[in-house]
């Protein structure tokens, strides 16, 4: 749909046969994840986005359905024909400050936040190639590439900043990974929970600094731009050490790592390649790498997914 073909804004622009039911990977994973309260947002979510393109002047020109997990992307014009995308997500307490970290970075290194309603988990960012991420280039090239763009987000956060910090978003974690435990399907795990858990105990209250994290850094949250090659989105906020942010990086790509020979062998020499390009501390790294995996495993075995659930026990298990 073009824009000359649809200038201006509001629900009496939008094309006609343009629905704005959420995308069907939405309404999986908000309704796994949150339940009822998800369930409701999704029937609310519809008249909110209408609701939005008519405030701040937007023309729709689809729905991207392989967007967010727990947010609805629309591709929009604004008025004046710039081509921007709206995001609409559940507010929860990953998601509540992705606007102040966008905010901050200010177009550097992170797509560019061009307005907000944070109560409504409502944004305006500049469009980007939203089919084209690192997970596009070969691994080397692609780790390359991120490592560059971490580089540009690592600033020291305001003074009086709002994020939650990496000690106190994963203590908050703890308690429900000792519950999990207990469960019958965490049976074969407990040697590494308990693991996970130790190593925590470990790397709390001894970070080396406090930068303001991604938060949720891997390939496919990097994706190519205009203004420069390549541009981080959908950032869960924290303040702490870098190698919180690169222990993701750290098992990305996962289900290529696994099914290649000498996974184990690879997979730690990613871990020291990623530690010594950027100056981490690689006995750090692999210890949020181990409870990262851990916890997101455990997780994954508590929502159902035990294919995935199972895997990043096993990655766990090669560092």
């Amino acid at each position: 749909m073009s824009a000359a073909a649809h200038e201006g804004g509001g629900e009496g622009d939008r094309p006609a046969d343009l629905a704005l039911e959420p995308p069907e990977r939405l309404t999986r994973t908000v309704t796994a994840w949150e339940g009822e309260a998800g369930r409701a947002w999704l029937a609310r979510l519809p008249e909110t986005v209408a609701g939005y393109l008519d405030r701040w002047g937007l023309t729709a020109e689809r729905v991207f359905a392989a967007g967010g997990q727990i947010s609805m992307i629309v591709l929009v014009r604004t008025d004046d024909g710039t081509p921007a995308v709206l995001k609409v997500g559940m507010v929860n307490r990953e998601t509540a400050q992705e606007h102040a970290a966008l905010a901050h970075w200010g177009g550097r290194g992170a797509v560019r936040l061009l307005r907000a309603d944070p109560e409504q988990g409502a944004m305006l960012l500049e469009r980007l190639h939203a089919d084209v991420s690192l997970r596009s280039l070969a691994e080397a090239k692609a780790m390359l590439e991120a490592a560059g763009v971490l580089q540009r987000l690592w600033v020291a956060p305001a003074d009086e900043h709002p994020f939650t910090t990496v000690e106190e978003y994963t203590g908050a974690l703890v308690p429900l990974l000792r519950e999990r435990r207990g469960q019958p399907y965490a049976e074969d795990a407990r040697p590494l929970i308990d693991e996970a858990l130790a190593r925590w105990e470990s790397l709390v209250g001894t970070a080396p600094e406090a930068v303001l994290l991604h938060g949720d850094y891997h390939h496919g949250n990097v994706l190519a731009g205009d203004r420069v090659p390549w541009l981080a989105i959908d950032p869960k906020p924290l303040v702490g050490e870098r190698a919180y942010d690169l222990a993701w990086l750290v098992r990305d790509r996962l289900s290529t790592l696994a099914a290649q020979p000498g996974s184990r062998a690879a997979a730690r020499r990613r871990l020291a390649k990623l530690a010594d390009s950027l100056e981490v501390d690689p006995e750090r790294l692999r210890g949020w790498a181990f409870f990262r995996a851990v916890e997101a495993g455990v997780w994954g075995l508590a929502v159902g997914g035990r294919e995935e659930g199972e895997l990043l026990l096993e990655f766990a298990t090669w560092l």
